[in-house]
């Protein structure tokens, strides 16, 4: 017998593998712009069950609803693709570096109809996990078809991770600078490999633009606030620093007592009890439940009694920590924001009290903790600037969102924080039994700063 036949990657074309990454942008602007329109449409059964019953036993159908939702996606997830649980992020910065495979004929329809339902459920997730991850998949799919080389394979999967953070905000700019700063460490850097993370960035963009609409997503009419104000954002930024690293620990703290709480009893004991919890609060208190971007819109125009935004925060933090150790298929940028902005508009409130707030200074401290608690959390604090903007439109307070964000980002690294798909990545390899493990010094792939990751024998 002769010796198996290898496929050996081809020699592939700029033009061509900028063709490929204009065809993974628009995959992935497609499949992430069908995700959020049949997502959104699954949270219209609460309107049904509360047109057809009344009473208690609206409560309980809601219950029951919302838990059925949440196991089925649970189901699915654990049946076919135990990766497509939560984010998703971990999972491609762990591929990037070679240590995680993207089985995209699971993932594409585990963590479509998964996060559907579970999206749909009403937990506190948002849909920016799933499109990331499904845009990489997608581009896996693309890269197995031409058999691309290591470099051109990594790279095009952070182009496919990249455009499906693009279709979930409609932020093609964030989406190309959470290349840069969130994967700088694995990224392949190099014109071709950037080139076309920009390429499918905008591809997606223009094809979720078709679908749903172009403008802000989050779009808030802010005014410029004055100069002798931004200490108060500062102050804000210690806050929001010290919040971020609690959140990062609350959100290992509640998956690792969900795994303990399934080794004893049963892996859907959890998803049942939170299912069956956020059926009723979408009813009782509905900002305590759904991603909450339209939340933060509300909030930031319109906030409600201090006592009210005190419960809100305290609501919103429990139950993004109880949704996320469910193991569904959802993200936590969307939460992040919709909590930022509560936090931020508390502060504001409390802050009126001892300093009377020039007009708009409530909805300005609202949109500055989004960067935030999203540079503290997820530690890409230029992202968090740049984000904030596309998705609000709020250009005119620039200067406060880029004080909080780089206070939160230097409180957090003082306080021992790690960035949250860091840590996950982390658990992720040591539940399966393996620790990372720096590139080798002879394989052409890497981030800028990849010798900061590099030990002194490598």
């Amino acid at each position: 017998m002769g010796e198996p036949v290898v496929e050996t990657p081809r020699a592939m074309s700029d033009a061509a593998y900028y063709f490929l990454a204009v065809l993974v942008g628009t995959l992935a602007g497609a499949v992430g712009g069908l995700f959020h329109m049949l997502s959104s449409m699954a949270l219209v059964w609460p309107v049904l069950v509360l047109s057809y019953f009344d009473g208690p036993e609206r409560l309980g159908v809601l219950a029951a609803v919302s838990a059925v939702m949440v196991l089925v996606s649970v189901a699915l997830v654990r049946a076919f693709a135990p990766e497509a649980a939560g984010s998703g992020v971990q999972e491609i910065e762990g591929a990037l570096e070679g240590q995680r495979e993207v089985r995209w004929k699971r993932i594409l329809p585990v963590k479509f109809v998964a996060g559907v339902l579970s999206l749909g459920s009403g937990l506190v997730l948002g849909r920016e996990g799933p499109t990331i991850h499904m845009g990489a998949s997608l581009a896996k799919a693309v890269g197995d078809g031409f058999v691309l080389g290591i470099r051109d394979g990594r790279g095009l999967l952070a182009a496919g991770g990249a455009a499906g953070l693009a279709a979930a905000f409609n932020a093609p700019l964030a989406a190309i600078l959470f290349v840069i700063e969130e994967t700088r460490r694995q990224f392949p850097y190099g014109l071709r490999t950037y080139s076309a993370v920009i390429i499918a960035s905008v591809m997606s963009a223009i094809v979720t633009e078709i679908i749903g609409g172009n403008g802000p997503m989050m779009g808030l009419a802010t005014e410029e606030m004055p100069f002798w104000l931004m200490p108060a954002f500062a102050g804000l930024g210690v806050v929001l620093g010290a919040l971020g690293v609690v959140f990062n620990w609350a959100v290992v703290a509640g998956l690792e007592l969900s795994r303990k709480i399934g080794l004893k009893t049963s892996p859907y004991l959890v998803p049942l009890v939170v299912g069956a919890a956020i059926g009723p609060l979408l009813f009782l208190r509905p900002e305590a439940t759904t991603g909450g971007e339209a939340l933060a819109v509300s909030l930031a125009t319109h906030p409600l009694p201090l006592l009210t935004m005190a419960v809100i925060v305290v609501t919103r933090f429990v139950m993004t920590m109880a949704s996320y150790s469910t193991g569904v298929p959802g993200g936590i940028f969307a939460p992040i924001l919709a909590l930022a902005t509560s936090v931020g508009v508390l502060f504001a409130m409390l802050l009126d009290l001892a300093l009377p707030l020039p007009p708009g200074a409530v909805a300005a401290f609202g949109v500055a903790a989004m960067g935030g608690l999203f540079s503290s959390t997820i530690r890409a604090p230029l992202v968090g600037m740049v984000l904030v903007a596309e998705l609000t439109g709020a250009y005119d307070l620039m200067v406060p969102v880029i004080i909080t964000c780089v206070t939160a980002n230097v409180v957090a690294e003082g306080l021992g924080g790690k960035p949250i798909y860091e840590v996950l990545l982390e658990r992720t390899l040591s539940l399966a039994g393996k620790t990372p493990s720096p590139t080798p010094e002879d394989e052409p792939i890497g981030g800028w700063d990849e010798r900061e990751r590099r030990t002194p024998d490598a």
